[in-house]
């Protein structure tokens, strides 16, 4: 493993780069991590995945996110172009390496991730894959809605509460869709007061910018343009993102008539795993999951 450095226009992404102890020239993927702050580890879930990668060879580069660790930028003023915009500049950055091939690079996201790389896919001819982790199918609003359901069910909270905590929520979506202010939706959060309001607490005015600008960003359009193979993968037990949903939506563009007939569609769901496909409250990676990843990369990577 080194570190490297590579440039997407003023921002400087930092980040780490791990090759195979090959002779010859390998493919490579791209590791984006998921929301918020994500550094090139994504917390501690990349290292395990990357491990099992190398040791299939393949070289594996992941980034801190603008804003993060030694990457200058700032990813609270960043669209979704703008981070799809680093995944294509460490694309690039990566099939440059001579011990890497370059025509067999792709793209691995991880949660907020897999919106990246679906748009990052669908901006250029030469991505060879794409695999989404835990990437929901949906826009972050309806993603967001299904989690806090999701949570607050778990929580023990009554079905009352959790109806009033989601038209709360819904209320400060739709605030987000007329570009309100931080103090407009601050006060449609809190009046009147509900399960939803503590979560919303955490919201200062800056991270409502990002939330509002990216809430009906619409995976669906960059899926049907596609042209590649797709790898959808998921935990049955995730409770960040409907997978059912998720899976309906991808699907629905593999077989649209508009679709690129060289973009397939591969969905994997492991039972009983979370949202990082893990199990045993998060301990491990579920049974056959790193296999099935690194198969369906060398697959596709010949």
């Amino acid at each position: 493993m080194e570190d490297v450095t590579f440039t997407n226009a003023e921002v400087v992404l930092a980040g780490s780069l791990t090759l195979p102890d090959r002779g010859a020239p390998v493919p490579g993927v791209v590791m984006v991590g998921g929301a918020g702050p994500s550094d090139r580890d994504n917390d501690t879930y990349f290292p395990a995945i990357r491990r099992h990668l190398v040791d299939a060879g393949i070289a594996v580069l992941s980034y801190d996110k603008r804003g993060v660790g030694g990457s200058s930028g700032d990813w609270v003023d960043a669209t979704f172009d703008d981070l799809a915009s680093d995944a294509g500049a460490a694309l690039d950055f990566l099939r440059a390496r001579p011990e890497v091939r370059s025509g067999a690079v792709g793209l691995f996201g991880h949660s907020e991730g897999g919106w990246v790389v679906l748009r990052a896919a669908t901006l250029r001819d030469d991505v060879p894959w794409v695999v989404t982790n835990g990437g929901p199918g949906t826009t972050p609003a309806a993603q967001g809605r299904h989690e806090l359901a999701v949570s607050l069910g778990r929580d023990g909270v009554t079905d009352d509460g959790i109806g009033a905590a989601l038209a709360a929520y819904d209320r400060v979506i739709e605030a987000g869709r007329r570009d309100a202010d931080f103090a407009e939706a601050a006060r449609l959060a809190h009046t009147p007061p509900t399960a939803f309001s503590e979560r919303a607490a955490q919201v200062d005015e800056r991270f409502w910018g990002f939330l509002k600008r990216g809430q009906d960003h619409d995976p669906f359009p960059d899926a049907l343009r596609l042209r590649c193979p797709h790898l959808a993968i998921f935990g049955a037990d995730d409770a960040v993102v409907p997978v059912a949903d998720s899976v309906r939506v991808f699907t629905a563009a593999a077989r649209h008539p508009d679709r690129d007939n060289r973009a397939t569609l591969t969905v994997e769901v492991f039972l009983g795993a979370d949202h990082r496909v893990r199990i045993d409250g998060g301990t491990r990676l579920a049974p056959g999951y790193p296999d099935a990843l690194t198969r369906w990369i060398i697959g596709r990577s010949a």
